[in-house]
């Protein structure tokens, strides 16, 4: 599945990945392959990001998310990597 994590500054992430965690406005959930489709409110918290090279944590004060089709897009503010 691909996944952009995006700033109102720059794009910091842009690839193929295997599962992304992200801290929900009513608690933490996982966005995996053929998830369905989502859009959801994130709160200060670590995403986390899963892929075939490791995985990566940015650090967030909020955002948003969404999931269509094995595209993920997570808008953020306040990025700590």
């Amino acid at each position: 599945m691909h996944l952009e994590i995006l700033t109102p500054e720059k794009k910091i992430f842009d690839g193929e990945v295997t599962g992304v965690k992200l801290p929900g406005a009513v608690g933490s959930f996982e966005i995996l392959k053929n998830h369905a489709p989502i859009i959801s409110a994130l709160i200060k918290g670590e995403v986390r990001v899963k892929s075939a090279q490791g995985s990566q944590t940015f650090k967030i004060n909020s955002g948003f998310v969404e999931c269509l089709n094995n595209e993920v897009t997570v808008l953020v503010e306040g990025v700590e990597k």
